[in-house]
């Protein structure tokens, strides 16, 4: 087994790639960086009559500012606090975070309150609709403001050719959908054999159930998924079970 523990990421190209590209480099091992999405802007903006807004990411967060969203008297609630942290840099307040960063553990965070009240939800084109079913579900009038797509950006599959070639120790799957672009570009290449066998002699990891499900649904066996849904704890647990040290 090589001594390099050579890791996967398919964060988007932007300061959540450089962040994590340092954070590998700071645990010892080699990053392999290899975005698998890119945003697409649609210029849409929340709507400001709810009485709950929710956002979750830092990128529709900042797309909302920038187009001038006035949060007035809603509710902010926000998965995740990296997408708090943005809101509060942008001036808006966070209301709520829910315990589980998911789009169910929010849901379980409001099933008491959203009934008979408008919920906005602001995100991107691939939003898990666990979160707008579960509300509807709750009572809640839920509306949906696609404010990005996810696109996979020109260039990518690195990663791919690098698992096809037995040259990875670790893959980092941080949402559904960069395993689903992810195997796209196997098929792009020919190549959707060959990469799952290199992805079965390395450590798989998601960042939380929905993922896991997509990669074992598309055929890609997981080994981590961490108790804390945050690239950190994903990316220190991988890297911990990659190591040489951890087989002898």
């Amino acid at each position: 087994m090589s001594q390099e523990v050579r890791v996967a990421l398919f964060r988007p190209d932007d300061e959540r790639l450089s962040e994590g590209v340092e954070l590998l480099e700071s645990l010892g091992a080699v990053p392999v960086p290899d975005p698998m999405l890119a945003v697409r802007p649609t210029g849409a903006r929340p709507r400001e009559d709810a009485e709950y807004t929710i956002f979750t990411s830092k990128t529709g967060v900042e797309l909302a500012s920038k187009a001038g969203w006035d949060a007035g008297g809603t509710a902010v609630c926000a998965i995740g606090e990296r997408t708090a942290r943005a809101l509060r840099e942008a001036g808006y307040p966070v209301d709520l975070i829910p315990e589980l960063f998911s789009s169910t553990g929010l849901v379980e965070s409001l099933r008491e309150q959203v009934q008979g009240t408008t919920v906005e939800v602001a995100r991107s084109d691939h939003g898990s609709p666990a979160l707008t079913d579960g509300l509807n579900d709750c009572g809640g009038y839920v509306h949906e403001t696609v404010l990005y797509a996810l696109v996979v950006p020109a260039g990518a599959g690195v990663s791919v050719d690098r698992a096809a070639a037995g040259e990875l120790e670790a893959a980092l799957f941080t949402s559904s959908l960069t395993v689903e672009h992810f195997v796209e570009a196997a098929a792009e290449r020919g190549a959707e054999e060959a990469a799952r066998s290199g992805l079965e002699a390395a450590v798989v990891g998601a960042i939380g159930e929905p993922t896991r499900e997509t990669a074992e649904r598309l055929g890609i066996a997981v080994d981590v998924v961490p108790e804390r849904a945050t690239f950190e704890a994903l990316a220190c647990e991988a890297v911990e079970r990659a190591a040489p040290t951890y087989h002898d």
